[in-house]
This record gives C-alpha cells, sequence and structure tokens, in this order.
C-alpha cells in the first residue's frame, strides 16, 4: 500500500467548515474568528520513550492527541485542529485501524479536525501539531503569576507513574489498583472545560506532564518567582492494595509526570468561584501552596520541609 493510500484510508475526513482546505493538498487553509488568537503546540510520541512496543495501539492514539488537546487546556484554549506525522517501521492494517480508532476518538471528544500531516517509512515515531483559538489577550501564560497567589492542581497525581513502575517491576499494585491507575496512564483526560473557564480566574498555568515541581517550575522561572507547597494537600493515589513506601509516594506525586492535570496559579479573592467550578465540573480542584517572592521552590510536610531529590522526568537527563 502507499503512502496516499494509507492517508486516505485510515487519516481522511471530510472537512469542517473551518476548514478551506484540509488533507490532501500541500497546506491547510483554516478560518480563524475574529478577535482570536491562534494558539499552536507540538508534541511527539516515541516507540521506547513514550510508550511501550506491545502497547494498545488505539490507547496509543489516544494519547498522542490528548496530550496535544492538554497542551490546548493549559493556555485556556478551545482546541480545532490538528496535523498528523508518523514514521511507521511497516504497513500493519490491524495497528493502523486501531491507532486511528484511538485516534479520532479522542480528537471527536474535544471537537478537533485533522487537517494534514505526514507519513514516511522509519522507527515508530508520532508527531502531533494542535492548534486553537483563544480570545486576544486571554491566553494563559506561563509567566503571569503574582506573589501571594494561591497554587492549584485539578485531579490527583502520581497515578501513572505508579502503573509505570508497576509496568517496569520496580514494584506490585493490586489488580484493581493496576486497572485504574493504566487507565491514567493509556487514557489522560484533557481539562479543556477547566483550562476555557480559567481564563477569567488565573493568573498562570500549565498542564503537568514532566511531574509537577518541574512543571510548576516552569512558571516560577518565567515570573521570576518562587513557591512553597503543602505536601499534605497535595492529592495523591487511593490505594485499594496494600500501603507503598512513602518515598515512593512522594517520588510519584511530585515528580512522577504523565498526569496530563493542570496546574495553575489564582489569587485569594477567587477561591470561592474556584470551589464553585469544581462543583461545576464534577473535577477535584486542590490549593496546594503558595506563590512566593523569594525564587525558591519548597515542600513542607507540617513543619518540616521535604528533601527534593527528584523534580521530574528529564529527555537528556
Amino acid at each position: 500500500m502507499a503512502e496516499f493510500d494509507v492517508i486516505a484510508r485510515y487519516f481522511t475526513r471530510p472537512a469542517p467548515p473551518s476548514v478551506a482546505v484540509g488533507v490532501g493538498d500541500d497546506a491547510a487553509l483554516l478560518s480563524v474568528r475574529a478577535g482570536y488568537q491562534l494558539a499552536v503546540s507540538a508534541d511527539m510520541s516515541v516507540c521506547g520513550t513514550h510508550f511501550f512496543a506491545d502497547a494498545d495501539p488505539e490507547a496509543i492514539g489516544w494519547k498522542s492527541m490528548a496530550v496535544n488537546i492538554s497542551d490546548m487546556a493549559a493556555m485556556g484554549a478551545d482546541p480545532r485542529w490538528a496535523t498528523l506525522s508518523i514514521a511507521l517501521p511497516e504497513i500493519d492494517h490491524d495497528w493502523l485501524h486501531g491507532f486511528s480508532r484511538g485516534l479520532f476518538a479522542c480528537a471527536d471528544a474535544y471537537g478537533v479536525s485533522l487537517i494534514g500531516g505526514d507519513t514516511t517509512r522509519g522507527p515508530l515515531n508520532i508527531a502531533i501539531t494542535i492548534m486553537g483559538e483563544v480570545p486576544t489577550g486571554k491566553a494563559l501564560r506561563r509567566d503571569a503569576a503574582q506573589a501571594g497567589d494561591d497554587i492549584w492542581v485539578s485531579g490527583t497525581l502520581g497515578q501513572a507513574a505508579l502503573w509505570l513502575q508497576s509496568r517496569l517491576g520496580t514494584m506490585q499494585l493490586s489488580a484493581e489498583d493496576a486497572r485504574r491507575f493504566a487507565i491514567a496512564m493509556h487514557h489522560p483526560q484533557p481539562r479543556v472545560a477547566l483550562g476555557l473557564a480559567l481564563r477569567d480566574l488565573a493568573h498562570a498555568a500549565l498542564d503537568i506532564s514532566d511531574g509537577l515541581l518541574a512543571d510548576l517550575g516552569h512558571i516560577l522561572r518565567a515570573s521570576k518567582l518562587g513557591a512553597q507547597l503543602d505536601w499534605q494537600a497535595l492529592p495523591k493515589p487511593v490505594l485499594t492494595g496494600d500501603a507503598l513506601a512513602p518515598a515512593l509516594i512522594s517520588s510519584v506525586v511530585l515528580a512522577g509526570g504523565d498526569d496530563y492535570e493542570l496546574c495553575f496559579t489564582a489569587p485569594l479573592h477567587q477561591r470561592a468561584r474556584l470551589s464553585t467550578l469544581s462543583q461545576t465540573l464534577a473535577l477535584p480542584l486542590t490549593r496546594i501552596g503558595v506563590v512566593t517572592a523569594a525564587a525558591e521552590l519548597s515542600v513542607f510536610d507540617g513543619d518540616k520541609q521535604m528533601p527534593l531529590q527528584q523534580k521530574g522526568y528529564n529527555h537528556f537527563g
């Protein structure tokens, strides 16, 4: 099967009204709404680095799209369009069918249209560029945190990282915990509705992909500020099986990554509105610390400062 046959069979769909030209030409032509800015992000998923070679292709498809949509959520942008560039070692129709099914399931769930891309032969590598719209001047940026802001996080941290540790054989989970945490790893839920709502509530935001400390550190460096976090307040995994070592729990919660929850800073007077938003979205929003003028990131367990040996995933570390 030729390259363009693969594209036509697995990745071509009718274009929505916002796409004047979509899949099949040298470039797509888009219509961006008046009064909006175009938000653009790209993520790459590499076999052996981001997923195991024997992973379910449908789950790979979902997550490849979901992690990109999560970047739109972090900016307060409405995800609209995506391109897919994929290197394949061979044409495997069963794999492509599962992958495209998962990819489009996620895209459809969040209103994203696939508008182009590229295919080539090579080691399995999936690169998606996503585009969205955000009202001019309303994007959530990393450099806008303010001293005295509350620091918030959505959902629960550490579940995906615990599944990965179990998969690598460094620890064991109960069957029920392994099932729940596998969902967190393979089917993350981009917090788009939260991101849109935060446009008028938060100062700065990002999504947690490499670990809470590493990613929050991006906000702090861009804003030239620091933070103090409350370990006891952090939303940790709830286990049905045996308790795990405290050092392991702190590692996955603070530095595990693959959470794709939003971390954001907001002024104190927004606490009531954020509590209401949490109930409206049926999504836990937890206040975990405060932004400080001193450019240092620390975590306290009660009155004891915790040692921070690892802050998150580093591709070249």
